[in-house]
C-alpha cells in the first residue's frame, strides 16, 4: 500500500492517480475511516490513561468507601475499554483493508490510458517473420505434430488444462535451462518455490485472492491459494524482515508454476497455450533501496531482451498505459513476441513483462532496511519474467515452422535439446 500518512498531504495527487488508472476508489471515504479511526484510538488511550490512574490510587491507604467507589469506577471503564478497543480492531481492518485498494503512484513517464491500445510501443527489435506458405498457429503445429493434447487436457482437468508430450516436454526443459543460465549468469539466485501462498501474502504482494474478479484459486478453509506467479513467494520471502543495507540487491529468480482462472479469457487471441489455467514460468525478483529501483527496471528488461534476442525472435517492448499497470506497480514494460499464426496475418503477443512496485508491497508486507543514518526504510520491490514457458513456446513454435508442418529449434536450444527439428513420427 501506500503511505497512509500521505492521503492528506497528498490528495489531489493520489486522486488523479485513481483517475488516471480507471479504477473505482472512494478516497473521501477511506479518508474518513482514517479520522474515525484516529478519534476511537485517542478515546482508547484516554481511557487505558484512566485504568492505570485508578490502578495506582488503588495502591495507597483508603477509606472502604473510597476503595469501593474506585474498584465501581475500574469495573465501568474495564467494560468502556474492551468495547472502545473491539471497535478500534474492527475499524483499523475496515480501514487497512480499503487503504490497500489505492493503487500505488504511477511514474509520470508512464502512459496515460485506459486499455492495451493506449499503451506506447517504445523499441522494435528484429524483422516479424512472414512466410511463402500460409502460416500455421501452434495449435495446429501441436496437434499435428503429436506435442500438444488440449483434447485429454480438458477431459481430465477441464478447460485450458492440456498435455505436453514427446519432443515438446524436451524443448520446455531446455527454455526453462536456456533462461536460468542467462539470469544466473546476471546475479540472481535460483530458487523453486511453493505452489501455495498465504492469502496475507498475496494481500501484501497486491494480489486480491476473493471476489468475483479474483484470479487466484483458492484452497477452501486453509487460508492459501494456488500461486499465479513465483512473485508472490519471493515477494514473501523476507516479509516482517529488516535486511541489512550491505545485502542489497538481493536478485532471486524463481522457478515455479502458476496457476490462474483466467476468467473471461476467451476469444482467438487465447487459444491454446496462449491464456491458459496452469504453466510454469521463470521469474526474476529484486529487493533494492529506492536510489537503484528505476537502474535495476531497466536490467531486468535487458535480460529480458537477451532472453528473447537469443531465441531469434523479433519483438517490441511496450511501456504500459497506467490503466493497465496493475495497482502495486509504478511502471511496467511488455515484451510482445511476434506471433506468426496470431491472427490472419500474425501479430504481437505479450511474453514477459516487469514491473518496479516501488516501496508499495515492502510496506504491507513490512520489508525494512536501516539506512546509513540508521533509519529505517522500505526497500524497493521489482519483478520481471524471465521466461513464461507456455507463451515462449507459441512464439517458437509459430516462427520456427517449415512448410512440411515440423519446427526446427533455436540455435541456442539445440545443445540442451539434443535435437535440432520436431518432425511429424
Amino acid at each position: 500500500m501506500i503511505d497512509t500518512k500521505e492521503l492528506k498531504t497528498r490528495y489531489d495527487e493520489i486522486r488523479r492517480n485513481i483517475e488516471n488508472r480507471f479504477m473505482n476508489v472512494d478516497l473521501d471515504a477511506i479518508i474518513a475511516l482514517q479520522d474515525e479511526r484516529y478519534n476511537v484510538l485517542q478515546a482508547t488511550e484516554a481511557l487505558r490513561a484512566r485504568k492505570n490512574e485508578t490502578a495506582s490510587k488503588m495502591k495507597a491507604k483508603l477509606d472502604t468507601d473510597t476503595r469501593n467507589a474506585l474498584i465501581e469506577e475500574g469495573k465501568r471503564i474495564k467494560t468502556e475499554l474492551a468495547e472502545k478497543e473491539a471497535r478500534l480492531a474492527e475499524i483499523d481492518q475496515e480501514f487497512q483493508d480499503k487503504a490497500r485498494t489505492i493503487p500505488n503512484y504511477a511514474s509520470p513517464k508512464a502512459p496515460v490510458g485506459k486499455e492495451d491500445k493506449d499503451s506506447l510501443a517504445i523499441k522494435f527489435v528484429g524483422e516479424p517473420k512472414h512466410f511463402p506458405f500460409k502460416a500455421k498457429d501452434h495449435v495446429e503445429l501441436g496437434e499435428s505434430l503429436d506435442i500438444l493434447d488440449f483434447e485429454n487436457g480438458a477431459k481430465v482437468s477441464g478447460q485450458k488444462f492440456y498435455y505436453i508430450k514427446n519432443k515438446a516436454v524436451i524443448l520446455q526443459m531446455a527454455l526453462e535451462r536456456y533462461a536460468m543460465d542467462i539470469v544466473m549468469k546476471h546475479g540472481f539466485i535460483p530458487f523453486i518455490t511453493p505452489d501455495i501462498a498465504k492469502e496475507e501474502i498475496l494481500n501484501g504482494i497486491g494480489f486480491n485472492p476473493r471476489g468475483a474478479e479474483s484470479n487466484i484459486y483458492t484452497i477452501e478453509g486453509t487460508g492459501t491459494c494456488l500461486v499465479g506467479t513465483a512473485e508472490i513467494t519471493l515477494g514473501g520471502y523476507y516479509s516482517n524482515t529488516i535486511i541489512d543495507k550491505k545485502d542489497l540487491p538481493i536478485k532471486m529468480t524463481g522457478l515455479s508454476h502458476c496457476f490462474r482462472r483466467e476468467a473471461g479469457g476467451a476469444g482467438q487471441y487465447s487459444k491454446g497455450l496462449y491464456r491458459v489455467h496452469q504453466f510454469s514460468k521463470l521469474e526474476m525478483f529484486i529487493y533494492c533501496t529506492p536510489e537503484e529501483s528505476e537502474k535495476f527496471h531497466e536490467e531486468i528488461l535487458s535480460i529480458e531482451e537477451e532472453i528473447f534476442s537469443g531465441l531469434g525472435l523479433a519483438y517490441r517492448i511496450v511501456d504500459t498505459a497506467t490503466g493497465d499497470l496493475g495497482a502495486p506497480a509504478y511502471r511496467k514494460f511488455d515484451i510482445e513476441a511476434w506471433m506468426p499464426g496470431r491472427g490472419d496475418e500474425g501479430e504481437y503477443g505479450e511474453v514477459t513483462s516487469t514491473s518496479n512496485c516501488t516501496d508499495y508491497q515492502a510496506r504491507s508486507l513490512n520489508i525494512r532496511y536501516r539506512d546509513d543514518d540508521g533509519k529505517l526504510r522500505f526497500v524497493h520491490m521489482l519483478n520481471g519474467t524471465a521466461v513464461a514457458l507456455s507463451r515462449a513456446m507459441v512464439a517458437i513454435m509459430e516462427n520456427y515452422q517449415n512448410e512440411d508442418g515440423s519446427i526446427s529449434i533455436p540455435d541456442a536450444l539445440v545443445p540442451l535439446c539434443g535435437f535440432n527439428r520436431i518432425e511429424k513420427q
